[in-house]
């Protein structure tokens, strides 16, 4: 499967996440839902990686490798309790559309510290996603 359909299956799973997440933090805390969701995921992660033989591969890991994988970990923790807390605030239908201009930001921080190239298409692309959160958002 290509890279595409990679993406297509991740954005099912994230619709799934918001309305399974939207059901389940309406009666706790979200730090404790995000605690439980994360437990999940750790223990998903690693019945996975030891299934498929890749646990041996972590002593090869350098540490500029380890250094950004733990910040990403922890950006993805601050994301996740962050979502939680909004989609226990708000209806997971505007909150969804918010939480996704992390694509256009995606764009621009790829650019500006990746030396990823911003084309036209690019470009509109991002400002459409950016300008339909906001309609979704207001509307």
């Amino acid at each position: 499967m290509t890279w595409i359909g990679w993406a297509l299956l991740s954005a099912m799973f994230a619709a799934a996440t918001a309305l399974l997440a939207k059901v389940g933090v309406a009666h706790v805390d979200s730090n404790l839902a995000t605690a439980v969701r994360t437990t999940v995921v750790l223990v998903f992660a690693w019945a996975i990686a030891l299934a498929l033989g890749k646990h041996g591969e972590l002593r090869m890991l350098d540490k500029k490798t380890m250094l950004f994988l733990v910040l990403s970990g922890m950006a993805t923790g601050l994301s996740w309790l962050c979502y939680f807390r909004a989609l226990q605030l708000g209806p997971a239908s505007r909150v969804a559309p918010l939480d996704k201009l992390s694509v256009p930001l995606v764009m621009v921080f790829a650019w500006m510290l990746l030396g990823e190239k911003l084309t036209a298409p690019t470009i509109t692309g991002g400002m459409l996603i950016t300008a339909g959160a906001i309609v979704m958002v207001l509307g």
